[in-house]
């Protein structure tokens, strides 16, 4: 096409230049072009297509879509992997030749002075309008240059289809490879779809070649002439003009100007890499590296060009000739290319610009304007989201404000997903550093909400989607400007109050209701920028946010998921689950009021089984709105592939906490919700994540983990207590959900925290002094080093003791805490450590004060502490609110720690598979020589006379039972150790048999001693028993 028309250029350039011609209608600009009417005319293909005879040509087969067959094998003719790679090679410089001539001839018509009047240049530009159809018809095969922008809709969806199957001639990695890209690009829905094409028979464009096409049709398009534009676009199809929309959509990514830092850090990685290069060809050219080595490394590594060229010394494709030219620039030369690409970005949206105007009043009376609308605004969206200039944004703001004026019913009447990504941006834009654009942002934000006003003299699903646009600004957005934000609403007041023509509504009322809102949103984000060091407190901030909007399901919704990102950050996946499975149960809890599905979950209820905290979500109050009222449960949560959306990532965080037995839960609403849509594909996915969720749980019962593990053992206050088989059977475990301490904070400096106390879940395996390591260190640089003191003992504080100036951090390692009749249903290590509400922990005290003493005045404080919530909870500290204290007599404290020795000495010897060391120091510390003092002490000091007091009648006889099962449980340690040990064991066997008859001989006359009042004989049976009386169960007088 390029020598095509360089000779048809040079046979028409006198008669274009000559001042004889009539002068063809020039760019007009944007308000003239808003007062010209709509043209319809015959049609005008034929300048802008080529006809079957140019396309034969062979000059025409560098930008030819179809000619491109013709060099790749068609599925009728198929060749070897390596020839269609050639072939794939041979159409990549082919166009890549074709398309730098077309943008040097352009360059030279721009630069060319005879040109500079706009009605020659009009004419010029006919010449090459057949480029149009031509990049539209190359659409999908164009590479995506930006970093932060995927695939658009059509490529996205072109590629899903088209894979690697059989009938595509060219593997998938090749052609990325040719497009410039190793890995394959992330797909994401676009502005707009479109029906699949066939299966791909060509190679893709390198993002260089795309771009430099994609400015050659910007060009034809600015300095083409206006009337034929609209003639062509009255024409197309509507799936044409979606495809010419996506086409803008993507100049708008392409250009999009990301600033001088990103400029310097791509060039100098491009220099390092040419370094690199020329430090590898001096190897090569020193002998250092060697022929062969040089082409293996080479083989291994990914070529720009594919992973089947095996081609070595051909020059114009080496390896290093890609850099080898390029030089580190100096800082003037990086300011004038921020420059060049500043104006370069602007120039091409004002261009994207001036063609939505056009396709706008083209459609106007278009029976499919609608689904047209919607694309034209997506791309001023995306234009808005581009780290646009000040100047372009202007034109933009006007440009929809005019649209949306117009067209209202493209926001109010069908989904709110515009009218929601609008709300956002405008938002974003409020809170800019420069003046004009926070101006027009708030213009065309108050003229959003008189308009929405105008239709029903509410603004409510504006409202709604400002309010949500701002939380998910304040829980996501790094650059956003508190102070910007706030002028920006003042100026939407001051509209809103000298709206003459709404002075008799409640307009300004309403608008000022919202500003209201929004400053408090506002007040609460300055706190969380101060708390941002602060993990706990940010994230309770943000929990308040949320439980203020218990009322408003699309606001709470919107800061539970923020909630859930700020946990996934942190890898806090159980928090980051629970948060998930709130928002699905507040969903699930408003499509109940909504509609009646028998297989969706009925309201929060049907989560009760994965936590018992979602019964929260419900919407049981009386200012609980309604979501049939308008903009209300209006976002795409709020339906049933949003609610499959939510349940399918809390069970992806599950997974990653490792919490198995939840994602079982999760997976039981799910599946009937795919099997009434029958499905079967996801039910397979689902089926399959479940066989591997249950596989994890029963390999790790397999490999010893502690389900089977006794009740979890607190401090012991006895002496003789060892500790290394309590850290044994914990280190049996494989999954650690989590470590928990009580936190208690004491000191007017801590101001709302004051005096309240939290039990904080720290990640597994966490010690005492690490968390009060991160604490101090966190308040010290807060209030100062000499301020902030932790108190080390777990004992009551007394304020009236503390110094007011200092601010005083209590720390105690707590467990969870169940009573018996909890154990029955708390089986397996993940019953004992989800759902938490009761934790416990104990004191040790004498009655002088002292923490120990001997063993009859010992005294044991249990503390059991329950919380707001159960743990795990959106939060990873939650609220002390009721606190109980036991406190144990001696005699009770023997007892307690009796029984804790009599649990390890079943668990050691019942435990599969056997463990004979741990078995082996178990027995140790119990009948070892050097502990034989510890038990036989206790029972000398307990049993060895009848206590006085009647009261202690039964913790003598409970503690002779103890011993007596203590006793029982050590000879049937001592037997099973005997089958596991070796012959060099044998002596140390009998050293230990010897030891436990020691301490039987020496505790039986302890244990043989009965107290008489506890053994008073019961009266005789009598036939004649009287009921009344119940002497049955009475004992008698003595």
């Amino acid at each position: 096409l390029c020598l095509n028309k360089i000779l048809f250029f040079k046979k028409g350039c006198d008669s274009i230049a000559t001042p004889g011609l009539p002068p063809a209608p020039i760019l007009l600009t944007r308000g003239e072009r808003a007062s010209r009417p709509t043209y319809v005319t015959n049609s005008v293909h034929c300048p802008f297509q080529l006809s079957e005879s140019e396309h034969g040509r062979p000059c025409l087969t560098g930008l030819d879509a179809r000619s491109e067959g013709s060099m790749v094998a068609s599925p009728h003719h198929p060749v070897s992997d390596a020839t269609n790679s050639l072939l794939c090679l041979r159409a990549f410089f082919l166009h890549k030749k074709a398309v730098s001539t077309l943008h040097n001839l352009l360059c030279s018509h721009d630069s060319d002075p005879r040109y500079s009047d706009s009605a020659v240049r009009a004419q010029v530009a006919q010449l090459y309008l057949p480029l149009i159809s031509i990049v539209m018809e190359a659409l999908p095969r164009l590479c995506d240059c930006t970093e932060t922008h995927g695939p658009w809709g059509r490529l996205a969806s072109v590629l899903a289809e088209e894979g690697d199957g059989p009938g595509s001639t060219i593997s998938h990695s090749v052609a990325m490879a040719i497009a410039g890209s190793p890995l394959p690009h992330s797909h994401r829905p676009g502005p707009a779809q479109m029906p699949s094409v066939p299966p791909r028979q060509y190679s893709m464009l390198s993002a260089e070649v795309s771009r430099t096409l994609l400015v050659c049709l910007l060009w034809v398009v600015k300095n083409a002439e206006g009337a034929l534009l609209y003639r062509w676009l009255a024409d197309l199809s509507t799936l044409q003009v979606n495809r010419l929309l996506d086409l803008l959509y993507l100049c708008v990514s392409c250009f999009e100007y990301k600033g001088k830092k990103t400029l310097e850090r791509i060039n100098s990685l491009t220099f390092k890499k040419s370094l690199d290069m020329k430090a590898r060809l001096e190897e090569a050219i020193l002998g250092t590296v060697g022929a062969r080595q040089e082409m293996v490394r080479r083989s291994r590594e990914r070529s720009p060009f594919g992973n089947h060229e095996n081609v070595r010394w051909r020059k114009n494709i080496a390896h290093w000739r890609q850099n080898s030219d390029k030089v580190d620039k100096s800082k003037d030369e990086m300011e004038h290319e921020a420059v060049v690409e500043g104006n370069l970005a602007t120039e091409a949206n004002m261009v994207v610009l001036d063609t939505l105007e056009i396709i706008v009043q083209t459609v106007v009376l278009s029976e499919a304007k609608e689904s047209v609308l919607s694309g034209v605004l997506r791309v001023l969206l995306h234009g808005m989201a581009c780290t646009p200039s000040a100047a372009f944004l202007q034109h933009c703001f006007a440009t929809q404000r005019a649209l949306v004026g117009k067209f209202p019913e493209m926001l109010f009447e069908e989904g709110t997903e515009l009218c929601a990504d609008l709300c956002l941006r405008l938002l974003r834009h409020c809170s800019s550093r420069v003046g004009t654009i926070r101006t027009h942002a708030s213009a065309s934000l108050y003229l959003l909400m008189r308009q929405n006003f105008e239709i029903g003299n509410n603004f409510a699903r504006v409202k709604m989607q400002v309010t949500m646009s701002l939380s998910s600004l304040v829980g996501t957005s790094p650059n956003f400007n508190e102070e910007h934000l706030r002028r920006s609403l003042k100026t939407i007041l001051t509209y809103a109050e000298e709206d003459l023509e709404l002075r008799d509504t409640t307009f300004a009322e309403q608008v000022q209701d919202l500003v209201f809102n929004l400053h408090m949103i506002l007040t609460d984000t300055v706190k969380m920028k101060e708390h941002q060091e602060d993990p706990e407190m940010l994230i309770d901030l943000m929990y308040r946010i949320a439980k203020g909007y218990q009322a408003s399901p699309d606001l709470r919704l919107t800061w539970l998921k923020n909630m859930a990102a700020k946990h996934a950050e942190r890898g806090n996946h159980a928090e980051a689950a629970q948060c998930l499975v709130h928002s699905a149960a507040l969903v699930a809890e408003y499509l109940s009021m909504l509609e009646d599905c028998p297989y969706l979950p009925v309201g929060c209820v049907s989560f009760q089984n994965i936590s018992s905290n979602v019964l929260e979500e419900s919407a049981v109050s009386d200012d609980v709105l309604s979501p049939d009222e308008e903009g209300i449960c209006s976002g795409k949560y709020f339906t049933e592939q949003g609610l499959v959306g939510l349940l399918e990532q809390a069970a992806a965080s599950f997974t990653m906490g490792g919490l198995y037995e939840a994602v079982n839960e999760v997976y039981k609403i799910l599946i009937p919700i795919h099997e009434a849509n029958r499905d079967f594909q996801k039910l397979a996915v689902l089926h399959g994540k479940l066989q591997d969720a249950f596989n994890k749980i029963t390999s790790q019962v397999l490999c010893g983990c502690c389900d089977a593990r006794p009740p979890s053992p607190t401090p012991s206050t006895l002496p003789w207590s060892p500790t290394a088989p309590r850290q044994s059977t914990t280190a049996l475990s494989r999954r650690m959900f989590g470590t928990y301490f009580r936190v208690g904070f004491y000191g007017p400096k801590f101001g709302d925290l004051d005096e309240q106390e939290f039990v904080y879940k720290e990640p597994s395996i966490t010690k005492l002094a690490e968390i009060s390591h991160r604490l101090e260190e966190f308040y010290a640089e807060r209030f100062g080093d000499e301020v902030v003191e932790i108190i080390k003992d777990s004992n009551p504080v007394h304020k009236n003791k503390l110094d007011p100036n200092k601010a005083y951090i209590q720390l105690t390692y707590v467990e969870p805490f169940f009573d018996t009749y909890e154990l029955k249903d708390r089986i397996t290590y993940f019953d004992k450590n989800y759902n938490l509400r009761t934790f416990m922990f104990c004191t040790p005290f004498t009655l002088d004060g002292r923490a120990h003493g001997d063993l009859h005045e010992q005294f044991k404080r249990k503390t059991l502490l329950t919380t707001s919530h159960a743990f795990p909870y959106i939060r990873t500290r939650i609220n002390v609110t009721h606190k109980e204290e036991i406190i144990l007599i001696p005699i009770e404290v023997a007892i307690e720690d009796m029984q804790k020795k009599t649990q390890e000495l079943a668990f050691a010897t019942h435990q599969d598979p056997a463990d004979a060391k741990m078995l082996q120091m178990v027995l140790q510390g119990c009948v070892g020589t050097t502990v034989n003092q510890g038990p036989l002490e206790v029972a000398q000091v307990f049993l060895a006379e009848i206590p006085e007091d009647p009261k202690l009648y039964r913790h003598h006889n409970k503690l002779r039972l103890c011993f007596k099962d203590f006793t029982k449980r050590c000879e049937d340690a001592l037997r099973k150790n005997k089958t596991l040990i070796g012959p060099d064991q044998r002596d140390y066997h009998r050293e230990l048999e010897r030891n436990y008859q020691r301490l039987r001989e020496a505790l039986h006359p302890l244990l043989s001693r009965r107290i008489s009042q506890l053994y008073t004989p019961v009266a005789p049976y009598s036939a004649h028993r009287n009921s009344f009386s119940r002497l049955s169960l009475r004992k008698t007088e003595a």
